[in-house]
């Protein structure tokens, strides 16, 4: 597999070719006009592994290509969320025991939670930093250099800041991995997330 790099802007009214659902939602459509991708997730869906909560649930919806080398992945999410958990970002998955996810998931009382999961052994981590619930549009990039991965988030698109550096356990072992974005609504349906645009480059940032 050779990569190479991808912008799916939403300007026409189909996704690229290279693109694919996993889990594909009831409610989604390119808006071409307005140049964004709007999806409204079905109830009860998440990825989550076992960690605290003890559930195991891995159905979320998730739009990806595969990547089989470096790359830096970029998206940017406006969010309108109704219910708790509400989340939409970006993933990258190997498996059902071994991906991660960043976004930010709202909480109805106080602030969000913008953060990162990562999943290894069928075992979910999550690592958060309070957000305000007035802030509904956010970048996020992850950063693959060989089995790591770094995730980052931003305000305005120019200036980064890591939210959390990871192994995936599974990725020495896989060809290639799947990238791209990703939307859940764990309790109940109504939210709808806006992506702007898909960025896939290989490679690092020198």
């Amino acid at each position: 597999m050779n990569d190479s790099p991808l912008f799916e802007d939403f300007s026409k009214p189909d996704l690229s070719p290279r693109l694919s659902w996993r889990c594909e939602p009831a409610s989604w459509r390119v808006d071409s006009a307005a140049m964004c991708l709007r999806l409204n997730p079905d109830a009860t869906t998440d990825f989550w592994q076992r960690t605290h909560y003890g559930f195991e649930v891995d159905n979320g919806h998730f739009l990806y290509l595969e990547a089989a080398g470096d790359f830096v992945l970029t998206t940017k999410v406006t969010s309108n969320p109704l219910h708790q958990y509400d989340q939409a970002g970006l993933m990258v998955r190997l498996s059902p025991a071994c991906w991660l996810k960043t976004s930010v998931e709202f909480e109805p009382d106080g602030s969000s939670r913008l953060g990162a999961v990562v999943t290894n052994g069928q075992y979910s981590d999550w690592s958060t930093q309070p957000i305000a619930a007035e802030v509904r549009t956010v970048w996020f990039r992850v950063r693959a250099e060989d089995n790591d991965y770094i995730v980052e988030s931003s305000f305005n698109g120019q200036n980064w800041e890591q939210i959390r550096m990871a192994r995936l356990l599974e990725r020495p072992a896989a060809k290639s991995v799947s990238c791209g974005l990703y939307a859940c609504s764990p309790k109940a349906a109504g939210y709808e997330a806006e992506f702007s645009f898909l960025r896939f480059e290989p490679g690092r940032i020198r």
